[in-house]
């Protein structure tokens, strides 16, 4: 299939093309990831706080296989906008092969660091043994994150979005299934609690990862990886982390920010850790299916970008804003009317509950406006500008937020962390929309 559909059909019904197997696979996701927390919790309370302190390290690994490959993904689809197809095979090469090697790092260094990394959180050893164990099983599955993530953003770069919907709603369908045959023992399976959890995952990523593999074999794409690529290329090394270093910071920023939070909220109670951890569960059936726009956006801004297509780069990121801000009105409307309800699905404990439910409304206040920083962000990484699209990250996620929630908790308590989340999504999505607009304007008079 020839790559310049990507600028020949309309917007409106190719961008939902692109976008709606993704937000469908981002849906199913955010379903594993509740499941998964929802199993937990029924271990004990304890065991749903190990799994929100090793959340922060997990999420860095996946923002790392992520981040990279987002800037895999930009630079096939710009190399392919541009009519430079053996730079784009390069790219997909040396994308995957780095990916490889960064998972085998990961794996060493994260869980050799956990059992000191739990400690900074919680003395309650209970929590820390559950954390160590779950997190080292976790773990040990990086090196085939990685590979995954990064045959997910080849497969994208050329529209293949079908592909990554499949690979995706294998792996999370198949990690959904295991989860209660591993954590409680059904038939001839072990009861492992919280080791099951981890290895139900873990499973589910390897199923993900086959199937990429089986269409590359099968059904081949017009972007190939080949081994007279995998030699060090500097020029195309500079660009992948160029694009993908801004990216798994604005992707790990969030962990960094949880593990502050934490830290601010355990002086409370343990209760608002939970409630933390909870909300980024929740909350990942908004951000993950408006991540699946946004992946679908991707490859269409960077190839048109690359081709010189400015007002249809445009037009696509408009029409996406526009997407993003439905789906978090929606998730604004859900977290009012059933705040209690959505904590309650993790706990039993009223004071939880009633600390959640609080939270949950007061957060929500900013959920519409975050999709300007959200839709900027990506296309900026969309068009290779991934420097810019690290200082809208860096605003949302450190700058603002952190002193914000510092000095706030000093006036209202734990509260005023809660209300630091809508006052940081103001001031971003301005930061946001001014950054995006002066990036473009700036790369359109280059031309």
């Amino acid at each position: 299939m020839s790559d310049t559909f990507m600028k020949e059909k309309p917007v409106l019904p190719l961008l939902t093309s692109m976008a709606l197997p993704m937000v469908i696979s981002m849906l199913v996701n955010s379903l594993y990831n509740i499941v998964d927390s929802f199993f937990v919790a029924k271990i004990s309370e304890q065991a749903m706080t190990a799994l929100s302190l090793v959340y922060p390290v997990q999420n860095f690994i996946n923002a790392a296989a992520i981040g990279f490959g987002v800037g895999i993904s930009a630079l096939i689809s710009l190399y392919l906008g541009a009519g430079d197809k053996n730079n784009a095979d390069a790219a997909a090469t040396r994308g995957l092969f780095l990916s490889v090697l960064h998972g085998i790092i990961m794996t060493i260094v994260c869980i050799a660091v956990m059992p000191f990394f739990l400690k900074m959180f919680t003395s309650d050893e209970t929590v820390i043994e559950l954390g160590v164990e779950y997190s080292t099983i976790a773990f040990m599955f990086s090196v085939i994150i990685m590979a995954g993530l990064a045959f997910e953003k080849i497969f994208q770069s050329v529209g293949r979005m079908k592909v990554t919907m499949a690979a995706l709603l294998c792996g999370s369908i198949t990690n959904i299934i295991l989860d209660p045959v591993l954590i409680f023992g059904v038939g001839f399976f072990p009861e492992m609690g919280i080791a099951g959890a981890a290895l139900a995952t873990g499973i589910g990523q390897v199923a993900t990862l086959v199937i990429y593999l089986v269409v590359y074999v099968t059904r081949p794409i017009m972007i190939k990886v080949d081994k007279k690529y995998i030699s060090l290329n500097k020029k195309i090394d500079l660009k992948l982390y160029g694009i993908g270093i801004p990216a798994v910071l604005n992707l790990a920023l969030p962990s960094l920010l949880i593990s502050f939070l934490n830290a601010i909220l355990a002086a409370y109670s343990q209760s608002y850790v939970v409630v933390l951890g909870i909300y980024y569960k929740l909350q990942t059936f908004l951000y993950l299916p408006a991540n699946g726009i946004v992946q679908g956006m991707r490859p269409l801004i960077g190839y048109n970008f690359g081709a010189g297509e400015h007002k249809r780069v445009s037009k696509i990121f408009n029409i996406t804003l526009c997407m993003n801000c439905i789906i978090m009105a929606l998730g604004t409307a859900v977290s009012l009317a059933a705040a209690g309800q959505l904590i309650g699905l993790f706990t039993d404990n009223p004071q939880t509950v009633d600390i959640g439910r609080t939270a949950l409304r007061i957060i929500s206040a900013g959920f519409i406006v975050s999709a300007v920083s959200v839709t900027a962000s990506g296309a900026l990484e969309g068009i290779g500008k991934g420097t810019q699209s690290l200082i809208i990250s860096l605003f949302r996620y450190i700058l603002i937020i952190i002193p914000a929630a510092f000095i706030l908790c000093r006036v209202t308590g734990a509260q005023g962390v809660w209300n630091a989340f809508w006052i940081t999504e103001f001031i971003t999505a301005v930061i946001a929309a001014v950054v995006y607009k002066k990036s473009v304007s700036a790369s359109k008079s280059k031309v």
